[in-house]
């Protein structure tokens, strides 16, 4: 049995402002064919299938018809988890449908562990799967007026382990024929190394667990959540297959993977990395004005022949006119997605922010959130909580 696990595809995603269907498609149409040309018999998929709650029908449109595709190839068993970008009520609404079709779907925590726990037998191997989705704090811990922040973080991270001991306890009940068990999760391992694309991901402190808290039941772990392909705190059972296509310009300088099991006579035999094609060709140019200008004859296209994305970091401390570099770039077929200054004065005041920004879109809420706390002299360092609060509205803002 062959077993593919991928991630935060984050279908519908856009680098600044630019709409990235294009990579989005051609990623779906490889996976399809990788299924076929490897025999993959299950797919696992960890979370944040979406990059918003409302996806575009475009967004949909990929989903749906990727899904209805893999009926005619080897893909015999779909498991699909909810990210914390994911609307739980979108991808859970055509779940009785999709599971006519042998597509499994918990787009979030279900009142019964055993709804989460699926036995998938092909070619005379078994598999048993908990299919755990993003956990939020509201669906798996009872809330308590008046706690303080420090008693809502433990009893998060206890509540978060003993699902997944439940999960791994269920798996023991049914598991007859020791059949290898594999957790699915979307979460925040400690020890996993984080990109720029996630910093509208909140990343703190709350619900944060390490690999020494999975229960060892497990034989392979398959998480969503970071976007860097990576092993968490050097166990090789428990990974994180990173988003397949490039969210932001920090992510350029790694390979985007997919990982792909094999199970032989009950056993994990294999657990291979496979690099995802790069789809559309990324640059990031530093320099003067004239050195970044000098380096445009070398950027090209792949063999994909999307229209190349650049991002320019000047070496300079004040602000510059950049026109000679946009007119220079007129003669070439890249489009210029964002002109930065690498010595740039880091803290900027919310007026200037927003003198500065041109659309609403630019503007993050943690930056704003951190500018006007700079402003009323609140030390979040010294005050965590308050920061912790402030994000926890947010997300659950953003699932709304």
């Amino acid at each position: 049995m062959k077993i593919l696990h991928t991630a935060d595809w984050h279908l519908g995603h856009r680098l600044h402002d630019q709409s990235q269907l294009a990579e989005q498609s051609l990623f779906l149409s490889w996976i399809e064919k990788y299924i076929i040309a490897q025999s993959i018999d299950v797919l696992l998929i960890s979370g944040d299938i979406f990059d918003t709650g409302s996806p575009s029908n475009q967004s949909l449109e990929l989903y749906y018809s990727f899904l209805v595709k893999l009926k005619a190839t080897t893909c015999k068993s779909i498991i699909i988890t909810g990210g914390n970008h994911d609307s739980p009520g979108t991808l859970n609404a055509p779940k009785h449908i999709l599971n006519a079709l042998s597509i499994k779907v918990i787009g979030k925590a279900t009142e019964n562990i055993e709804d989460e726990v699926f036995e998938i037998e092909i070619n005379g191997e078994k598999v048993i799967v908990a299919a755990v989705p993003y956990l939020r704090d509201g669906d798996i811990r009872r809330a308590v007026a008046g706690e303080s922040f420090d008693e809502l973080t433990d009893k998060y991270k206890k509540a978060l382990i003993n699902h997944y001991s439940l999960c791994a306890k269920q798996c023991k009940a049914i598991n007859t024929n020791k059949a290898p068990v594999i957790a699915m999760g979307h979460l925040f391992a400690i020890g996993g190394s984080v990109s720029d694309s996630e910093q509208n991901i909140y990343v703190g402190t709350l619900g944060h667990i390490g690999a020494a808290d999975f229960p060892t039941y497990f034989d392979y772990v398959a998480l969503g959540h970071l976007h860097r392909p990576q092993i968490v705190d050097e166990n090789s059972k428990i990974r994180y297959s990173g988003s397949p296509n490039i969210l932001s310009f920090s992510e350029i300088d790694y390979d985007k993977k997919i990982i792909v099991l094999t199970i032989e006579d009950t056993k994990i035999k294999e657990t291979k990395e496979v690099v995802v094609p790069r789809f559309r060709a990324f640059y990031r140019l530093k320099g003067t004005i004239k050195e970044c200008i000098d380096k445009f004859p070398s950027i090209i296209s792949n063999t994909y022949q999307l229209t190349p994305w650049v991002e320019i970091v000047l070496n300079e401390t004040n602000t510059v006119n950049t026109e000679d570099l946009k007119k220079a770039a007129e003669k070439y077929s890249f489009d210029i997605l964002k002109i930065a200054l690498k010595n740039q004065r880091k803290i900027k005041g919310i007026e200037e922010l927003l003198e500065n920004t041109k659309s609403i879109k630019e503007l993050v809420p943690t930056e704003v959130f951190k500018l006007k706390c700079k402003e009323m002299d609140i030390d979040l360092k010294e005050r965590p909580q308050i920061w912790d609060a402030f994000n926890e509205v947010l997300q659950l803002v953003k699932n709304q």
